[in-house]
């Protein structure tokens, strides 16, 4: 246990909620990063001594000063949906749980500014009610928070449009929180934002957010079946690169993949390479003359009038594909990968052909610098965790960015440094070093 009067804490923390039942606190410092093989045995048994769950930013200060005057490590969490161990706490501590800070304070056009507990589909449910919609959501939207998103989140359904998070224009504004004796409140703006955006929760508590909607278009749900992997994997890049066709998501899969999504067997004839989209209505028109010049069929579509009801393609894609896969084989983990524009699909085929259903191929088409990219999320047979670094090696010799999924050190997964910037800031916000502490390598708690 890392607070040595636990008590004194609780009776400071008089009149916010607080949670200490041991399996509850255990449930709360957790994530998917069981998805994960290697992490699993790393972060076994890493719990917080407390969970406290404030309701507004007032109670998020009181708790700041606490923890800084105690030197309590704080580990900040919404709702746990990421898949590194971003909000499992390697030395104990508070768990700062932010989903009770669920208020959208205002939605105007092309607009919004919420609290960080606030989940995705509720503040997309009421920027609809005025013609508007989140730029990009992960494929856990429906559980995940708006905060958990700018920390640990890059991008997902609707990047194929709109890019990644951290791209300029796509995270207008934040408010923070330091972790000092006499904690202030701190508003980013502009390309101020980096300097806390997909950080992991060691740069400030993130109260608020602003960021930009899209228009809202009535969006139709297709799956189209091809008889061979590249094909489909050239249709998909096709049908992103049509920048006067309106998508949200353009999603390849290698089969046997689609094996593992019961619901959609009836739509996917065996030994067949299926595209999920999501398309604007007002294109699907132009769909099916593209779907014939690949040879394709369309198998299901999906009304946006039936939105919402049965079946949701997205929640089979992403990082979804992976817990549909697990939950049929839990000897299957994942690699994340962005395939380099100038090498795109000949370098898809060479690792689908050299690596066979070892690594099977799951494609996501995503805008890079304005260029539309296949992004990869591999369905990787595990065996053992050498195998694994040599497949990572593999692909990163030939080119391929792997944001590595395997570790929960900042620099060892996507971002290879932490942005100098960062850490200017961490110095000025959390100069006690107590936020996520040990997620870096250059930040070290003692």
């Amino acid at each position: 246990m890392t607070i040595k009067n636990l008590d004194v804490l609780i009776n400071s923390l008089e009149g916010i909620e607080t949670i200490t039942e041991p399996n509850q606190v255990a449930k709360l410092s957790q994530d998917y990063h069981t998805f994960s093989p290697v992490l699993v045995p790393k972060l076994a048994g890493k719990v917080g001594d407390i969970v406290v769950r404030p309701a507004n930013e007032q109670e998020v200060i009181k708790v700041a000063a606490i923890c800084a005057e105690h030197r309590v490590p704080v580990t900040v969490r919404g709702a746990g949906t990421g898949n590194y161990g971003q909000c499992v706490p390697l030395h104990g501590g508070v768990i700062l749980d932010m989903t009770k800070l669920q208020e959208i304070l205002w939605v105007k056009p092309g607009v919004a500014r919420v609290e960080a507990g606030v989940k995705l589909a509720a503040l997309d449910k009421k920027a609809r009610e005025i013609g508007w919609e989140m730029r990009m959501a992960p494929s856990t939207y429906r559980t995940a928070t708006i905060g958990g998103f700018i920390a640990g989140g890059s991008g997902g359904i609707g990047s194929v449009q709109y890019g990644l998070l951290g791209d300029r224009g796509n995270l207008l504004g934040l408010r923070v929180v330091t972790l000092e004796t006499e904690p202030r409140v701190i508003e980013l703006r502009g390309d101020d934002v980096q300097k806390v955006n997909h950080a992991w929760g060691i740069n400030g508590i993130i109260t608020q957010v602003e960021i930009p909607l899209g228009p809202a278009y009535p969006w139709a749900e297709v799956i189209v079946t091809f008889d061979d992997f590249i094909t489909a994997a050239k249709f998909g890049q096709t049908l992103a690169n049509a920048d006067g066709m309106i998508k949200k998501l353009v999603t390849i899969f290698a089969s046997p993949i689609p094996q593992y999504f019961h619901p959609l067997q009836p739509y996917i004839p065996k030994d067949t390479h299926p595209a999920f989209l999501i398309v604007a209505e007002p294109s699907l028109e132009s769909l099916p003359g593209l779907v014939q010049q690949y040879s394709g069929q369309i198998t299901y579509q999906k009304p946006a009038q039936e939105a919402g009801k049965g079946l949701n393609l997205a929640e089979f894609t992403w990082n979804h594909t992976t817990l549909h896969a697990r939950n049929v084989d839990t000897s299957l983990t994942y690699l994340q990968s962005i395939i380099p524009a100038d090498k795109g699909l000949e370098l898809v085929a060479d690792l689908h052909h050299y690596f066979g259903d070892e690594v099977m191929v799951h494609l996501e088409f995503i805008r890079v610098n304005g260029v539309v990219v296949p992004a990869a999320l591999q369905l990787v047979r595990y065996s053992t965790e050498e195998r694994l670094n040599e497949i990572i090696r593999y692909h990163e010799a030939k080119g391929v960015f792997i944001a590595n999924p395997h570790t929960y050190i900042i620099e060892d997964g996507g971002r290879k440094v932490i942005d100098p910037e960062q850490l200017k800031f961490k110095e000025i916000v959390d100069p006690y070093g107590l936020m996520n502490p040990g997620k870096s390598k250059v930040l070290q708690f003692s």
